[in-house]
């Protein structure tokens, strides 16, 4: 079956909706500009992340962290939680500095890379990124202060004969009304939503979750 990531959560009751209706990923925004940001300030910055980290492992369904652009103090301080199954880079990282910060987390947890997709030319030298699994999002529109959950999708088709290496996502705009297209279109092994399942931006619906899976299960 198609692998399913539930982004953006805020709210355990999500975590549990996700994790029911068979989710393998549930993701949490540790960035100060998103509507779905959990990361707090000070010394206990983390602990949002901590416990519902915690409480997504005890219902047996893997966590991933999202940072922008972090410092590598910022990836290691994450990756020594314990509980972080994944950190996904989803700003501007070049390769060489998503190289560093996989040799930093080590076997701690895997390390995945975000793509903005908008052109071929977006996917050229897909292979030279040095991560355990590739997401590929669609482009922020110009001017947002995010890089993912705009509810946009990109050209499907741009995916078309090309070779991706390694594990990978599905992401950007998708829905449970077109996710059984975007996996036909993509043969997308996994997809990832955040903006899909909210009732308006940053507010995730059990609902919709739960319709979203069922959706990916069928695909």
């Amino acid at each position: 079956m198609t692998g399913v990531k539930i982004c953006g959560l805020k709210d355990s009751a999500h975590v549990r909706a996700a994790a029911e209706c068979g989710a393998d990923w549930v993701g949490f925004v540790l960035y100060e500009p998103s509507p779905r940001n959990i990361l707090g300030r000070g010394a206990g910055a983390l602990d949002p992340l901590l416990d519902m980290a915690e409480f997504a492992q005890e219902l047996g369904v893997a966590c991933v962290a999202l940072l922008v652009d972090p410092d590598p103090e910022f990836v290691d301080a994450v990756a020594s939680t314990a509980l972080v199954d994944a950190i996904q880079l989803h700003g501007r990282e070049t390769p060489d500095q998503v190289g560093h910060l996989a040799r930093m987390a080590g076997a701690r947890c895997e390390i995945w890379k975000a793509l903005r997709i908008s052109s071929e030319q977006d996917l050229d030298d897909i292979e030279q990124w040095p991560v355990d699994r590739l997401l590929l999002d669609a482009a922020p529109p110009s001017g947002s202060e995010v890089p993912g959950g705009n509810g946009d999708c990109f050209d499907w088709s741009l995916l078309e004969g090309l070779l991706i290496p390694g594990p990978w996502l599905l992401a950007g705009g998708l829905t449970s009304d077109n996710v059984g297209a975007a996996v036909a279109a993509t043969g997308a092994p996994a997809v990832d939503v955040s903006s899909g399942v909210e009732i308006r931006r940053g507010i995730k619906d059990e609902t919709m979750i739960r319709a979203f899976i069922d959706a990916v299960k069928i695909a």
